[in-house]
């Protein structure tokens, strides 16, 4: 089996036993991951302040004002949201962390309210 396919089956193990998240929002979230390692012009450890920030300049850039219903609907709704997702994906091997990264690091990140929709208004 693939790298790719071995990683889409494991993301389908863990929807299987958390599926508050759709199959897209852990695809985003590597998306994201990816995004943030060229916004900073490196590869290296991410902390999760970085992620949030390359995540919604993501999101931004890839769906413009429908990013937060894109988000939205696949359950991502709030920052909190996008480490479950990373730490359900370490938790799967599918990604590391080292010992000081937690869920912690996604607490009150921003809002999305602010992130996403405010940039559009005019």
């Amino acid at each position: 089996m693939g790298r790719k396919k071995a990683a889409e089956q494991l993301v389908r193990e863990i929807i299987e036993r958390d599926d508050r998240y759709a199959f897209e929002a852990y695809r985003f979230v590597l998306e994201a991951l990816d995004y943030t390692y060229r916004m900073l012009g490196e590869k290296r450890h991410v902390t999760g302040a970085e992620l949030l920030e390359g995540a919604r300049r993501c999101a931004i850039e890839r769906w413009g004002p429908m990013a937060r219903a894109v988000l939205d609907h696949w359950g991502i709704r709030r920052c909190e949201d996008i480490g479950e997702v990373v730490f359900n994906l370490v938790g799967s091997g599918l990604l590391s962390k080292t010992e000081k990264d937690s869920m912690e690091d996604f607490r009150g990140g921003y809002d999305f309210g602010e992130a996403f929709d405010r940039i559009f208004d005019d």
